[in-house]
This record gives C-alpha cells, structure tokens and sequence, in this order.
C-alpha cells in the first residue's frame, strides 16, 4: 500500500468531523439555526473560546484549520455555519480565473477601421473594441491615440464607435451600497480607470473650483459624462445622485468640503465614458472625431492599433493585494465565457463559479452572487473554503500571491509566514490562507465572523462608515491573529 495521499482522499477526509471539548460560558450562535432535535455545535475548546469570548463580536464565528498536507483537521468551530465572506471572496475567485483562462491571459483593446483608408483618411468609423480590461486606463487610451497617429491617419470621415459587449454591461456590483462609494462602480466590456472619476475641489475666495477628470499620470481630461454642483442648503447626504438624461449628475453638500479635497466617485455609464475620454485625447493630438452609437457586435475591419492588459498572474496579484472589486468581477465573469457560457449578470456568472466548485472541487454548499464579496449574500462555510485552499495547495498557484499576513514581531511570528486574504464589510470579517511554520509544517485555514442584525440595522446612507464598524472590525483581526498564534503553538499530533 502506498504511503502517498492522493488528493482526492485528502479533500475527502478534509474536516470530515471532530470531537472538541466543551468549555463554560455563554454559548457561541451560529448563522444557520441548529434544527430541532440536532446537536448544538462543539464547542472550541477553552483557549480559543477565551479568545472568542474576550473579542466581544457577539453575532458568530467559525473557523476551521487542517494540515494542507494531509487533510488532517487540528481544530475547528462552526466549521459548517455559512456565513458571508466578504473579500475572501476573491481568493476563490482568483483559482476560478487562473484556472480557465492560464497565467498569460491578456486582455485585449482594439482599434479597428470599419471603412477603407486613403492617404490617411479613413473612409467610415473608428472602432475602439473593448476586451474586458478591468486595469485600462487614460494613459492607455492615450497610447492608443498616439498609435492610431503613427499609421498615418489624419482623418476619420465617420463616427467614433465602441463596442462594450464583450461583457454584460451593468450599472453597479452590489445595488444596495451607497451611489456615492468608488468601490461600486459599473461593469463592462471596455471599464476605465477602475470605472471612476476623480472629484477634486479647492476654495476659491467664497467659492470653490471643481474638477470632474479621467485623471491619470501623464493625461487628466475633463468630462462631461459625470459633473458635479455644490449644494449650500443641506448638510446631508454629503452626496447626492440623479441619472437621468445619459449623465452621472452628483451633488456634495458644501458644508463637508472644507478647503480642498479629492475623492475618486463611481461611473455608471462605463462605455460612454471611454468614448468621451478617447474623443478628447485625439482632439489633443490634431484628430477630431464625432461620437456615434454604440455597436451591438464586435465589427470586422483593419487593426489599427492594440493595448494589451498585463498577463493574468500580475492583474489577480494586484486585485488581491489591492482588493479590487472590478478586476474581480471581471476575472469572474470572462473565466465564466471561457466556459462556454455567456453570463447576463454577476449572480449568473456567481452561480457557473459555485458549479465548478461542486463538480471540480467537492463543496456543494457554496453560494456565491458575486466574485467580488461586496454583496453579502454570499455564503461559505469555513470548511468548504479550507478545502478550496487545499485543492489549490500549499505549493499551489494561488497561495503566492496572497498578501503576507502580520501576526506580531516576537521569536513565534517571525518563525512562520502566513499568506492570506482579508475579507471586510460592515460587522462582517473573513481571513482564510495558508500557514507556513517551522518543523515543515504546512497549515489551511478559515476564519469568519459576522453580526448580521448590526448590519441589518445599519441604514444605506451610513453604510460607507456606521458606527461601531471600524472598531468592531479591529476587534476580529485581533481575534484571528491570535487564533492563528495558538494554531502555531499546538504541537503536531
């Protein structure tokens, strides 16, 4: 018989069930009620159950650590609860992507002539071709511009057209956050700039100058597809949306401003945007060009020119590092058409992604809306996302791109290196990695916790800071590193 676990018998026996020993104090709920006639969940045993106790969270938590090697549970509580992962979301999301599109995936952004061209005049439209690129930004498109200016092309007799379907095209990833949070923004097949505008506002004597730009390093062109006034009656809102007639019309509450200031606002209307910046950045360079509507199906012609994204490795490292809500969704949704399929909406692409877990994986209780984690009802169980991580593996494509995790600076922090992704919103907090300690000591693990009525409670205008969240949140992280520290502790079995 061999000696060799496959991973099939690991994933099998992963978190297959643990006895833990009870421990006094007030019992921990669980998001899912416990079914009459059914046992209550183990309680975790006394050390930890301190440490839950002592972080005064109230709602639930539920973790669960096993040996990424072989698949031996250490220890676990509510490892079965399902509860929101917030941004961890992201970690399965980047194992999704990278597993159906490969590390050099690019996406590409093209120029394409739809007429022919005469001694530099183009006969017909321009076509800026989106292709997805959650990271395409102004200067981008600018290099695009100087590129269609090396061919040659002086004139463009037609219209600028954009095709933005590579991708469903929606308003926002989560409808019930504020209008006002960048983190929201629209989806598209041709996204830029993160799909936000920078606001800027200085005082000016009595008054104030306010900029509404596609900033970027070397271009900062106005727009007019997002404008901003100044309201000197209210207090609050602080901000104010209206959508109506094509334009993203934002208002701020004066008295909020102070002196000067800046903050990137959420686009609605991604593709008219592109267009806007594009027109703009060609009349910088001598070339003038009409807006023309969008296009319903890639078109055929010439290629002028191409932007291609940085290889898929680097955009999930920097959607993990950075937490990008777009690049995930994006990442989502293009591995979900590599599939054979053509999503309509983020919970359609969610739903393709909870199958592949079930039938590549083995988890068949995930419940995934979004790849992101910004809606929160996503759901997980501390278990099935240990045995995510554990498909992937320690030595695995995923686990070197997650952040470094600090759990202190004294002789047993330094002595292992956890790699994780944080999860955060309102009264809600994730962490789930991998752990490497000394001794070759290879660890996977889930961490949740969530108080559901506070975030219930909390109305949509004070979501973007209630109170009590931050704190809150502070009290979970201290929670997981210390339950990661008494995991370091415990000796092999």
């Amino acid at each position: 018989m061999s000696g060799v676990i496959s991973r099939r018998a690991l994933l099998g026996g992963l978190l297959a069930g643990v006895a833990l020993p009870a421990t006094a104090g007030a019992p921990l709920t669980s998001l899912r009620p416990v079914p009459r006639g059914a046992k209550p969940p183990a309680m975790p045993p006394p050390a930890a159950a301190k440490i839950i106790r002592d972080a005064r969270l109230g709602g639930s938590v539920g973790y669960a650590v096993a040996d990424a090697k072989t698949g031996k549970l250490i220890e676990a509580y509510n490892a079965d609860a399902r509860m929101p992962p917030a941004s961890v979301a992201k970690a399965v999301t980047a194992y999704y992507a990278r597993t159906h599109l490969g590390p050099d995936h690019v996406f590409s952004t093209r120029l394409i002539a739809m007429g022919p061209i005469t001694n530099g005049r183009l006969e017909g439209d321009l076509a800026l071709v989106g292709g997805g690129d959650p990271t395409l930004d102004t200067d981008a498109l600018g290099g695009l511009v100087e590129a269609l200016r090396d061919t040659g092309i002086h004139t463009v007799t037609g219209r600028l057209r954009i095709f933005a379907g590579a991708l469903p095209q929606l308003r926002h990833i989560d409808p019930e956050q504020p209008d006002h949070v960048g983190y929201n923004p629209s989806v598209s097949g041709l996204n830029l700039n993160f799909n936000r505008v920078h606001f800027e506002w200085k005082r000016v004597k009595e008054d104030y100058a306010v900029t509404m730009q596609a900033r970027d390093l070397r271009f900062r062109p106005s727009v007019e597809v997002a404008q901003m006034s100044i309201d000197a009656e209210r207090r609050f809102p602080v901000f104010s949306y209206n959508g109506g007639a094509g334009i993203d019309r934002w208002s701020v509450a004066r008295a909020a401003l102070g002196r000067e200031g800046a903050r990137w606002l959420p686009v609605r209307r991604a593709a008219r945007y592109s267009r806007e910046v594009f027109i703009s950045l060609a009349r910088s360079y001598g070339l003038v060009l009409k807006p023309g509507p969008d296009l319903e199906a890639p078109p055929r012609g010439e290629v002028l020119a191409v932007h291609n994204s940085a290889p898929l490795e680097e955009i999930i490292g920097s959607m993990l590092r950075y937490s990008t809500n777009l690049s995930a969704e994006v990442l989502g949704l293009a591995a979900t058409k590599s599939r054979g399929t053509d999503p309509h909406s983020l919970i359609a692409s969610a739903r393709d992604m909870n199958r592949w877990i079930r039938n590549d994986i083995g988890p068949r209780t995930t419940g995934f809306v979004d790849h992101s984690g910004l809606g929160d009802g996503s759901r997980i169980t501390p278990s099935d996302m240990v045995r995510i991580l554990a498909h992937a593996g320690p030595d695995g494509p995923i686990r070197p791109l997650l952040k470094t995790f600090a759990i202190g600076n004294d002789r047993l922090a330094t002595s292992a290196e956890v790699r994780a992704k944080t999860g955060t919103l309102n009264f809600v907090s994730g962490l789930a990695g991998y752990i490497r300690a000394n001794e070759n000591r290879e660890l996977v693990f889930a961490i949740f916790t969530a108080d559901p009525e506070r975030r219930d409670a909390i109305r949509i205008e004070d979501r973007e800071r209630p109170p009590g969240s931050r704190s809150w949140s502070r009290r979970s992280r201290a929670m997981q590193k210390q339950l990661i520290r008494r995991w370091l502790e415990l000796k092999p079995a």
